[in-house]
């Protein structure tokens, strides 16, 4: 494997997403380096993990999950010798109940998940720290409980704020001070409790200045009857923090003690996050546990890239490895080709990656010691190689490292360079490829490499469906047919000049080829002797008035053209077409009412419908034209 076969493939979009579904940072982290195993047991195991994780999500549960979100973060501030705050300390506590909940709830589902349950056996519990820490800290704020000093300071402060509040008061009603006044009401500075006096009287108020408004026109006093008190209290809450800063520091060294088993058990948490991340995707994708093998072989019925679920795309139906070791795939641009050397070459990844695959039960993929694709274009303007030198390339580098456990992902093989050439170097390299044992599936447009692959008595051709209405891809494989590429068919249905696909169409089965020399007179009479066409419907310009009016019918050169309630002939020439017809109606449209007038379209809907009086003027008419 390399990084760009996991770019090319998918790979890393698609564990961008399963980390979506993780919880904690250490799983997310782990799901985006997600490791590819090549032992069959390795692989078996891992998506036995995760079917089991996906048999407990189905049946409605979930894994008890708390706690665990920041839980790698904290533990490294512990590392650092750094303190934990009231609400990292409650973190830690919920990540330890959460241990014990996983522990508890894999219990309770050993008949679902026995490989999962036997992971949690490992967790270890640290119920008297949790005990600890949630009887010191609730609400992210240390309580009075939590030591008998810190119980007695608090009373002390709370004793000895409602003293200085008292003293406060009494100074406030006292009548000779109510003139110095501000406002009434005790305010706090710098931790000192004051009263706002007007600045003009503040020679009057004994005590200290602690604070001045922004105008300067109130003062903020700390009266001296309460000087002592605030004074104590400033040392009661020093007393108060250094108290809260040792339970704090005791707690932290609780969980230091305990620190190798939290980490395991964060390890162990860890892998179940990510577990169930895989179970999650799995479900998301419907995704099946497919059966492996080591001999090449991959058996998918109704298979569906992750990243085109929900589309109306048609299923996958793909085999290889037992009839056949090398398939060549065929069939018009945008057909879906490359979409399915994508499929498998993702499939294959997340197969040995211990995911689930989305395509119905009985599936089968094979391991691979190597996954190789060379897919796209990788031009490269750094290392000034063209598109061609850059495929050959990588691929020399691909055919170099490739052995018999090795599949090879080839993206329109030969292509970017003179056709017979790249078709012969094409078949050069894929021979080369089977004789080292590879499996090899390959794209081509190259009628050689078509019938290579026909011939070949381990090669085995497919085409891709095609919608030739819509121009859509159907995304269906058909295995034992060869493809056409349907590019006259194509530019026809994008409006190429009928006359161009003529000639391309006699050159694919005579190469008499036109070499007259054109003079400029020459092509200036072959352009105005070209026939102007129009079809009844078509909107067109006149000209020489430049109204506008619709096409009746055209004789030759001359056109009938509606203009408003007149109609006209028009040289085809004096004419530029606005839109066509079957551009502005429906293919079924009665394009005749357009030249009826409403009065002409109601007098022949009310003789139809029996109108008398439409009835006695049709006998009105017949009687003027007999006289």
């Amino acid at each position: 494997m390399n990084l760009e076969t996991y770019q090319k493939l998918g790979f890393n979009d698609l564990m961008m997403r399963l980390s979506e579904n993780c919880v904690s940072q250490v799983a997310k982290e782990k799901a985006l380096g997600a490791s590819i195993y090549k032992t069959k047991k390795t692989i078996t195991h891992k998506l036995q993990e995760t079917s089991e994780a996906r048999a407990i999500l189905n049946s409605g549960q979930n894994l008890p999950l708390a706690g665990v979100s920041h839980i790698d973060q904290l533990l490294g501030k512990i590392d650092r010798g750094q303190e934990l705050m009231p609400q990292e300390l409650t973190e830690i506590a919920d990540f330890l109940r959460s241990t014990r909940r996983v522990q508890q709830f894999m219990e309770k589902n050993e008949h679902i998940a026995p490989i999962l349950t036997g992971y949690s056996t490992s967790i270890q519990s640290f119920i008297e720290i949790e005990d600890e820490i949630y009887a010191a800290i609730r609400n992210g704020e240390v309580v009075d409980e939590a030591s008998r000093a810190l119980r007695k300071v608090r009373k002390a402060i709370l004793e000895t704020q409602e003293k200085i509040s008292m003293r406060l008061e009494k100074f406030m009603k006292n009548s000779q001070n109510r003139k110095y006044i501000q406002e009434f009401f005790v305010s706090k500075k710098n931790e000192r409790y004051t009263v706002p006096i007007k600045a003009s009287f503040q020679k009057f108020v004994p005590g200290s200045v602690v604070d001045s408004s922004g105008k300067g026109m109130t003062v903020f006093i700390e009266p001296e009857a309460v000087q002592k008190l605030n004074d104590e209290l400033i040392g009661l809450y020093a007393w108060e923090s250094a108290e809260v800063y040792q339970i704090l520091m005791t707690l932290t060294g609780s969980v230091i003690e305990k620190l190798d088993g939290i980490k395991h058990n964060k390890d162990v948490i860890a892998e179940f996050d990510f577990i169930f991340a895989k179970g999650k995707l799995s479900r998301q994708m419907e995704g099946i546990s497919p059966n492996i093998n080591q001999n090449g072989r991959i058996w998918l019925k109704n298979a569906r890239h992750p990243f085109l679920l929900g589309t109306d795309n048609v299923p996958l139906q793909f085999e290889i490895g037992e009839a056949y070791r090398s398939l060549i795939i065929t069939g018009p641009n945008a057909g879906g080709k490359t979409v399915v050397l994508k499929t498998i070459g993702l499939f294959t990844l997340m197969t040995m990656a211990g995911l689930h695959i989305p395509a119905d039960e009985g599936a089968e993929m094979a391991i691979f010691d190597h996954v190789f694709v060379d897919i796209g274009d990788n031009q490269s303007i750094e290392n000034a190689l063209s598109t061609f030198s850059s495929h050959m390339r990588n691929i020399a580098d691909i055919v170099s490292r490739t052995n018999k456990q090795t599949l090879l992902l080839f993206d329109e093989i030969g292509s970017g360079t003179e056709p017979n050439e790249g078709a012969a170097l094409a078949i050069a390299i894929l021979e080369a490829c089977y004789k080292k044992g590879a499996t090899t599936i390959a794209t081509t447009h190259y009628a050689e490499i078509k019938k290579y692959g026909s011939e070949h008595p381990d090669f085995m051709n497919a085409k891709m469906a095609f919608n030739q209405e819509t121009l859509e891809p159907k995304y269906q494989l058909i295995i034992g047919e060869s493809g056409e590429s349907n590019a006259l068919f194509i530019a026809r249905k994008m409006n190429l000049d009928d006359k161009i696909i003529r000639q391309a169409a006699r050159y694919m089965t005579s190469k008499d080829y036109q070499y007259e020399k054109m003079t400029i007179q020459k092509v200036e009479q072959d352009v105005s002797d070209v026939p102007v066409v129009f079809q009844k419907g078509d909107r067109v310009e006149l000209s020489e008035t430049k109204e506008v009016g619709l096409v009746y019918a055209q004789d030759k050169d001359i056109v009938t053209v509606f203009v408003g309630e007149k109609q006209v002939d028009v040289r085809a020439k004096r004419l530029t077409k606005l839109a066509s017809a079957s551009d502005l109606y429906p293919a079924d449209y009665d394009l005749d009412s357009l030249f009826v007038s409403f009065a002409e379209r109601k007098e022949a809907h009310d003789f139809a419908r029996g109108s008398k009086k439409a009835l006695r003027k049709v006998q009105q008419e017949i009687k003027r034209t007999l006289e």
